[in-house]
């Protein structure tokens, strides 16, 4: 049985874009071994996937000796290692750990002798969205880019349910559950709090609850939005774990946020995903929109945002009118039960 390593090792949002990739290798051979190394923190994520026979917990062998890490690796037998992340220790790592085939982008130096099997392509000026780039360094297994929108045909997502019942508790059966989650961690550009609070006063009380989410830091950041709005929304920040937060999701009719871990979880699950985005490239939506069956996004029509490179702070992202989001949410959930 032929034994293929994934390796990303970085956030949820990559991590969701790279899961198709073991999903397009069992379609072509079914009867491989998958085992998927990434961080601790993306593991519930990577284990909803029925197509990843393994999750391998990069955080707890990344720093043990080096003789510790050769054998780790050689006890995993495996015939492929395909670097979609580049990590430059495991790259050599499983160089010396003998892996026969190691798959990498020629764009690193690094790879030029640490990786015997180099895809040529580049990102940062690519068309392709980050799912189809991820799926370029299948070209060693003979396996060829899916067009975009097939690529949600590979999550191989499974029903999560931890906690299941006290999630669905939560809901409103009478109503539309939608999930605003406004912050991101500082990792890129925001809609910006005044608009996810002139979108809480738009969504008519009898039809939607609202529910915001985040993490407990991000919530004491929202802390004069949240008083200010306790009698119109669920506040979530620091709540859940992600096991719960990947079900409460699923459950729900609706996320609107950023480009985060969030939205693309939300859009692989099949939940409504309403991504809003900045117009610069590389972070455009071309290359970072949520995929999955249900997925809208806003970002505004201009050439080139070149002020917002220098800031975090992004008018282009800023002047999506919360009325267009309001107007997806009504049409989107129309007659949904």
């Amino acid at each position: 049985m032929m034994h293929i390593l994934i390796s990303r090792t970085d956030s949820i949002g990559d991590v969701v874009l790279t899961i198709p990739v073991a999903g397009l290798i069992k379609k072509q051979y079914p009867n491989a071994r998958i085992s998927f190394i990434g961080r601790s923190y993306t593991e519930p994520v990577i284990r909803l996937s029925q197509h990843i026979d393994e999750f391998i917990n990069y955080d707890l062998f990344e720093n043990h000796k080096l003789t510790d890490r050769i054998k780790f690796l050689q006890d995993l037998k495996a015939d492929w290692i395909i670097h979609v992340f580049p990590q430059k220790k495991l790259c050599r790592d499983a160089k010396k750990a003998g892996i026969k085939n190691r798959v990498g982008t020629s764009h690193r130096t690094y790879h030029w002798t640490t990786c015997n099997r180099l895809v040529s392509f580049t990102r940062k000026n690519s068309d392709l969205h980050e799912s189809q780039l991820n799926c370029k360094l299948l070209s060693p297994l003979n396996i060829a880019v899916p067009e975009l929108d097939k690529i949600r045909e590979f999550y191989g997502f499974k029903k999560p349910d931890h906690n299941r019942i006290k999630m669905e508790n939560l809901l409103d059966k009478k109503r539309k559950n939608i999930v605003l989650h406004p912050k991101s961690k500082g990792h890129g550009r925001e809609w910006g709090l005044p608009n996810f609070e002139a979108l809480i006063h738009k969504l008519p009380q009898q039809r939607y609850k609202i529910f915001i989410s985040g993490t407990r830091a991000e919530g004491d950041q929202m802390k004069d939005l949240l008083e200010r709005n306790r009698e119109h929304v669920t506040d979530l920040t620091g709540t859940f774990n992600l096991d719960e937060y990947i079900t409460f999701l699923s459950l729900a009719d609706a996320i609107v946020a950023s480009g985060t871990g969030p939205l693309h979880i939300a859009a692989a699950l099949g939940t409504l995903a309403i991504g809003l985005f900045p117009p610069i490239r590389p972070i455009h939506p071309g290359r970072w929109a949520p995929v999955g069956e249900i997925v809208e996004v806003l970002v505004k029509q201009v050439p080139e945002c070149n002020e917002c490179r220098k800031t975090l702070d992004c008018k282009c992202i800023r002047d999506i009118s919360p009325n267009q989001v309001l107007e997806i949410l009504n049409r989107r959930l129309k007659g949904k039960n």
